[in-house]
C-alpha cells in the first residue's frame, strides 16, 4: 500500500516539484496540500496521512508549532520536517515539537525518500547537517538557548508570531478567532515575560528563535 502524504509549504512550485517526483513512484499518494501551517494542522486531522512533509518557516503558524499541534491531536501521523535552515534553534524545536525527521531542501531527493522509509519503519531520521547540529547541541547547551521561549504558552507563541509578521491586533484577532482586547492582553503578557518593549524586538526574538523568518 502506498504511503499517503501530505505536502504542508507556502511555495507551489516546491509542493508541484515535490508531488511530481514523489508521485512517479507507486510506493508514494499525495493526499493533498497547504499553503501554511494553520491549513496543515487542518488537513492532517481530516485526512489522516502516514506523513506530512512540513516546511519549517510558514506564515500565520510556522511548522514548529504546526508539528506540535498534529503530533499532539493526530498521533499516527508522522511529520518530516524540511527546511532551508540548519541552525540549532530551527532542528532543535521542530525535534522538541515531536518531528520525526528533519531535511534540507538543498539536500537530494534520495534523502526525502530514505527519510519517509526510515520514519514509516518508526526510526527518526536526520540528514547529516541536522545530525551534527543535534551532537553538537547535546554536547554543549540545550537547545533553547534564551530559555524564555519556554514561558510562552502555545497560544503566545502563535500571537508573537502573527505580530512579528506585521499583522495588526485587529488581523491577528480576526486570523485566532478572539477579540482585539484578548490579543492585546497576550502581547503584554509576552512582552512581559520576555522583558521586550516594543514590536521591533519582538520580531528580531521571534526571527532568532526560529518562530519566524525574514524569507
Amino acid at each position: 500500500m502506498a504511503t499517503r502524504i501530505l505536502l504542508a509549504d507556502d511555495h507551489g512550485i516546491i509542493r508541484q516539484g515535490l508531488k511530481s517526483l514523489l508521485e512517479d513512484s507507486e510506493l508514494y499518494e499525495i493526499v493533498g496540500e497547504a499553503s501554511d501551517g494553520r491549513q496543515a494542522v487542518s488537513l492532517a486531522g481530516k485526512l489522516k496521512p502516514d506523513i506530512v512533509i512540513m516546511d519549517v518557516a510558514m506564515p500565520g503558524l510556522n511548522g514548529v508549532e504546526a508539528a506540535r499541534h498534529i503530533t499532539a491531536e493526530s498521533p499516527g501521523v508522522k511529520v518530516v520536517a524540511l527546511s532551508m535552515h540548519a541552525d540549532r534553534q530551527y532542528v532543535g524545536r521542530m525535534l522538541e515539537a515531536g518531528a520525526a525527521a528533519y531535511i534540507l531542501k538543498d539536500g537530494a531527493f534520495e534523502q526525502l525518500t530514505s527519510a519517509i522509509d526510515t520514519v514509516m519503519s518508526g526510526r527518526t531520521y536526520l540528514c547529516p547537517q541536522a545530525a551534527a547540529v543535534v551532537v553538537e547541541s547535546y554536547v554543549r547547551k540545550p537547545f533553547d538557548q534564551e530559555g524564555t521561549i519556554a514561558q510562552l504558552t502555545p497560544r503566545e507563541k502563535e500571537v508573537l508570531q502573527l505580530l512579528a509578521e506585521g499583522n495588526s491586533t485587529k488581523e491577528t484577532a480576526y486570523t485566532l478567532n478572539v477579540s482585539v482586547k484578548t490579543i492585546e492582553t497576550h502581547r503584554r503578557n509576552i512582552m512581559e515575560k520576555l522583558d521586550i518593549h516594543s514590536v521591533a524586538e519582538l520580531t528580531k526574538y521571534a526571527v532568532r528563535l526560529g518562530l519566524t523568518s525574514l524569507e
